[in-house]
């Protein structure tokens, strides 16, 4: 018997977009109008590229851009629940999918003696130039037309599942815990027997309960969270039956 658990980061493991946090950063923390304004709906990598020169040209240099992101808060309860992830490994995999970026979350997870829950983590790569400058890419490219260019959360999943279906792994239950729009994509992909965690008020919480209204519910099942304790009630029992 064993689980997979597909956590989202942005306002899920953390309570914040840490693409916006290193704004903090920058000076009198905020942008330029102009580089704020010169985002474009599906391309937010690129957008958080321009972000990273701009940062760059103002001086930021890597530790303080670590210290800013080491003190981003994570969601309410969600210490606890990785700490009893990381309890009882034996029954669950763990794996991040996220449209931040790999220095970002290495960062925080390390500092919070969290790398060790998850078994993977796929999101943009990311790494500082020899000058210095922080730059991403795009994680991957794919054909679905309802997710951002550089990331298709359903692929990711598909992939790692059959991935781990050749290695003889298979899984009594996959549960998804996210909150935002790009996260609707995988949770449609999920079966019967498995559950998508919502976080309650947050997009994806929204579309699941339009699509529900509209008589077209998605196959999982659906449980609301509002802390991550909701979380772990949920696992506990999980691991009982």
């Amino acid at each position: 018997m064993k689980f997979l658990l597909v956590f989202d980061f942005d306002h899920t493991i953390v309570d914040e977009n840490s693409d916006t946090w290193i704004v903090k950063c920058a000076p009198e923390k905020k942008l330029p109008n102009g580089l704020r304004n010169s985002y474009q709906p599906g391309h937010w990598t690129e957008y958080m590229g321009r972000v990273f020169v701009y940062l760059g040209d103002n001086g930021v240099k890597e530790d303080e851009m670590r210290r800013t992101m080491t003190a981003i808060p994570f969601t309410a309860g969600m210490v606890d629940l990785l700490g009893f992830i990381g309890e009882n490994k034996e029954l669950f995999d763990c794996i991040i999918v996220s449209d931040s970026n790999t220095v970002f979350i290495d960062w925080i997870l390390k500092a919070a003696d969290f790398h060790e829950v998850f078994d993977e983590v796929f999101t943009n790569p990311a790494a500082f130039s020899s000058a210095g400058y922080l730059t991403v890419q795009s994680f991957h490219t794919h054909h679905c037309a309802k997710c951002p260019k550089n990331l298709c959360k359903r692929k990711v999943l598909k992939e790692f599942l059959d991935k781990q279906l050749e290695r003889g792994v298979s899984y009594t239950q996959v549960v998804y815990i996210g909150d935002g729009g790009n996260d609707l994509c995988p949770v449609m992909f999920l079966k019967k027997g498995d559950i998508a965690m919502p976080r309650q008020g947050y997009t994806l919480d929204k579309k699941l309960s339009r699509l529900a209204q509209d008589l077209s519910p998605v196959e999982c099942s659906v449980l609301v969270w509002s802390s991550a304790t909701d979380i772990m009630s949920y696992l506990k029992a999980l691991i009982k039956k």
